[in-house]
């Protein structure tokens, strides 16, 4: 087919699509391909045409068969047979789009593959990262149990399609078995637990799970994984209890990975990076942490002063309306309406001010929060790794040295052949051990050598925020400075009052 795509016949919408599942402007997997076919709504006989028509070539299809595939699935969805002819005899400015539904599940395919391509490589963005699925946790309507009230939380998630109630408990035991599951990976800390909570308490640590399972879901190691999964769906009672027993068996990613048996291929030849990647991670969260904290401080101090101008307000509103009595001078009740008006114009000053102060911790705290609790999960882990793993390798390797030993005392002493074989046996059961041992070690560095990369992504987040603070800084001292400007006229009367008092005073 030599159809011409020039640029003003081809829709916004077929770049965009383009862009959706193509990895770095490669020609797209044939299973991807499949996928976005499969949210067209045709019958299996009409996608047949179009796959031989502008389908893969060598597993994969280029740029302008996708654009052909769109054209056709357009015509196809206004009831026209799909064939070249249709090309061949458009005369219109721009070519059909088609309706295609959500293409989230063909995003995460992208990703999946793009992933296998290159096990050493994350080689996702930031907004790679954020199209793994979208999750929101709220408070469900306040239950009472026999003794104690407890909370509930409605978890949605946009991939799964789901809608869940979770309580805290079920968190943790997911949290729990995700550490066994996958040792060598980002795990965020929960936030904490408290006996006795407030309206505060309760906000702040829904925020704190938001941020964990959104982090958790939009891992590329874990956000397929049956565990996760059964977490965001699963629409039956006491989970914390069912996922323990229905996954606490489960082995952990080094004994299901196909990159475990030669991870070590996959690292860098200069390991000394890892060492170099830990210190900067942690001082980024010290950096990132002392941020937090200043905005944090920031925006406790504007919602503090929202409070001290709308009790201001409220002041000023009860002078317009306080009678004192029968006064001689007839400008107090001239006084009293500027009070009133001063009031009303305060009252908007709080308002704004407290949306500004909410939209800061929005837009800035949980985002420099979402970023702390990745560095935080990352020296977590190197810790982790640092107490457990070389811990465990050490002790192996000083077992196989005291075999040895004895099997060297036991043949000099002339010891029953029979006790010598048994300490043989015990060495090369304990050789195993260690080459598992190395195995495992090299897979938790070829795994932090991944993280590190997640954590690079997610770095990337610093310049938004940053824009955003500016430009939300930018809008509150505007929106403010406009409202004390149209204070002014009344404040002017007040002062003019107070000026002819004085001017009053002076000449008597």
């Amino acid at each position: 087919m030599t159809t011409d795509f020039s640029a003003g016949s081809i829709p916004v919408t077929y770049r965009e699509v383009y862009a959706i599942c193509s990895h770095n402007d490669e020609p797209i997997h044939k299973d991807v391909y499949q996928k976005l076919l499969a949210q067209c709504k045709l019958s299996s006989d009409v996608l047949k045409v179009i796959w031989n028509l502008v389908g893969p070539v060598e597993g994969t299809v280029t740029r302008t068969n996708l654009y052909k595939t769109l054209a056709l699935v357009a015509w196809a969805q206004h009831g026209k047979k799909p064939s070249n002819k249709l090309f061949e005899t458009f005369s219109g400015k721009e070519y059909p789009i088609p309706q295609l539904g959500d293409l989230s599940p063909v995003k995460n395919l992208k990703i999946y593959h793009s992933l296998q391509k290159n096990p050493a490589v994350l080689g996702l963005s930031y907004l790679d990262i954020t199209q793994l699925d979208t999750i929101n946790v709220e408070l469900a309507p306040e239950k009472k149990g026999i003794f104690l009230k407890h909370s509930e939380y409605i978890v949605t998630s946009q991939r799964c399609n789901s809608k869940v109630t979770r309580r805290y408990n079920d968190f943790v035991a997911l949290y729990e078995l995700l550490l066994s599951r996958f040792p060598y990976r980002i795990i965020p800390r929960l936030p904490p637990k408290r006996i006795v909570s407030d309206a505060h308490f309760l906000e702040s640590r829904r925020r704190g799970l938001h941020r964990w399972l959104t982090l958790i879901s939009r891992h590329p190691a874990i956000c397929y994984d049956g565990l996760l999964m059964f977490f965001l769906t699963d629409q039956g009672t006491d989970v914390q209890y069912r996922i323990r027993d229905i996954f606490r068996r489960a082995p952990d990613e080094f004994m299901t990975s196909d990159h475990a048996a030669n991870a070590k291929d996959y690292l860098p030849k200069d390991c000394s990076e890892f060492a170099s990647n830990r210190e900067q991670v942690r001082s980024l969260v010290h950096i990132i942490g002392k941020m937090k904290l200043l905005a944090d401080s920031d925006v406790e101090r504007g919602l503090a002063c929202a409070k001290d101008t709308e009790v201001l307000s409220h002041q000023f509103k009860a002078l317009g309306t306080i009678n004192i009595g029968q006064i001689s001078s007839t400008k107090w009740p001239i006084m009293q309406k500027g009070f009133t008006d001063i009031s009303r114009d305060l009252n908007s000053l709080w308002n704004k001010t407290e949306q500004h102060a909410t939209l800061e911790q929005i837009t800035v705290c949980e985002r420099l929060d979402l970023l702390l609790d990745v560095l935080v999960g990352h020296r977590d882990l190197c810790e982790r790794l640092e107490k457990g793993l070389a811990q465990d390798h050490q002790t192996a390797l000083a077992k196989m040295l005291s075999l040895k030993k004895r099997k060297i005392q036991g043949v000099i002493r002339g010891a029953d052949p029979d006790t010598v074989e048994q300490l043989e046996t015990k060495m090369l059961m304990q050789e195993n051990v260690i080459t598992n041992m190395e195995l495992r070690s090299d897979f938790s560095i070829y795994c932090v050598h991944m993280e590190t990369q997640l954590v690079h992504a997610y770095l990337e987040t610093l310049s938004s925020i940053l824009s955003s603070l500016i430009s939300l800084r930018m809008r509150s001292h505007t929106e403010l400075a406009n409202i004390w400007k149209q204070a002014i006229p009344t404040a002017e009367r007040y002062l003019s009052v107070d000026q002819n008092i004085q001017k009053s005073n002076g000449s008597s």
